[in-house]
């Protein structure tokens, strides 16, 4: 996971944390308040899927050029011998 991955996904595990915090703390009926942090974990799970799926196609391109240098070093390596 590269460091942009990584921002993102801090960036959006605090903004869910502050926003359940002050939920938690906001002077509302406790149905509201559990309405509020469900939705709000949805969000945060939705941020989260998003980044893993970021990440993976990094991984997914890496991958296609890693495969692409190693077909052409093996090449080489039968033109040499």
């Amino acid at each position: 996971m590269n460091n942009k991955s990584k921002i993102l996904i801090a960036i959006g595990a605090s903004i869910a944390i502050g926003a359940a915090l002050g939920v938690l703390f906001a002077p509302e009926d406790g149905i509201e308040t559990r309405k509020k942090i469900l939705k709000r974990s949805r969000k945060l799970v939705g941020t989260v899927n998003d980044g893993i799926d970021e990440g993976r196609e990094s991984l997914e391109d890496i991958k296609s050029v890693l495969e692409k240098q190693l077909h052409k070093v093996n090449r080489k390596i039968q033109e040499i011998r």
